[in-house]
């Protein structure tokens, strides 16, 4: 395996645990239009590809059109603007990755489908300890994930080869980002979706917990 010097990680479901905020806004969201709403582990597959793909997804198939559409993105964004905060935090064992790779001085990079903004916002309010060379979200400027745009971005923000790269993520849109943009794919299977999806869409390898990604690192800083 040719050595790596970087990480860049997905946001939701890779550093942090968001999925019951994202569940709790968007589910009252739906509520307050007078429709059914999901359990929370729906939604695992509901995100991360965007606000847009969530409501679009959360909603019933019949009213995947027209105003209600742009008219419940605004509301998410409202809701979820106010609520990202009230259960979400890092995963166990990801304060003990970081410190590990601020350690060995591996530069480390997020990238994210998550509004730039409120990326930029959690990464301040629940990541503070380290330092990330590069924080994304979404912009209107650079195309979303699974375009790799983002990554080489970052890629050359940091002065890097794509090839230096460990990509870290948990869905099948973070694989493909990643063997898009000629990084490797690693898939977190404490997140959002199954090791069979990860794998799929071209996962490399698949991490059970956090530390495990410090072996595929090049040892030299």
């Amino acid at each position: 395996m040719t050595h790596h010097k970087c990480v860049l990680f997905d946001l939701d479901g890779t550093l942090v645990d968001s999925l019951a905020d994202l569940a709790d806004s968007m589910n009252r969201v739906l509520s307050r239009q007078g429709l059914p709403s999901h359990p929370a582990q729906t939604y695992r597959y509901f995100v991360g590809d965007g606000i847009t793909k969530l409501v679009q997804r959360a909603l019933p198939a019949e009213a995947r059109q027209g105003d209600l559409v742009q008219d419940c993105v605004r509301e998410m964004r409202q809701e979820y603007g106010l609520h990202w905060a009230d259960t979400t935090r890092p995963y166990p064992g990801i304060a003990e990755l970081l410190d590990a790779l601020a350690t060995r001085r591996i530069p480390m990079a997020i990238l994210s489908n998550k509004p730039d903004e409120l990326t930029q916002k959690v990464v301040r309010t629940l990541l503070p300890g380290w330092h990330f060379a590069a924080v994304a979200g979404a912009r209107e400027t650079i195309a979303r994930k699974p375009d790799p745009a983002g990554a080489l971005r970052i890629a050359g923000l940091l002065h890097r080869e794509p090839a230096d790269f460990l990509y870290v993520g948990d869905t099948n849109t973070d694989m493909q980002t990643a063997r898009a943009a000629r990084m490797f794919a690693i898939g977190a299977l404490w997140g959002f979706r199954s090791a069979d999806e990860l794998k799929k869409n071209g996962a490399q390898a698949l991490l059970s917990v956090p530390m495990e990604l410090c072996p595929l690192l090049d040892r030299t800083p």
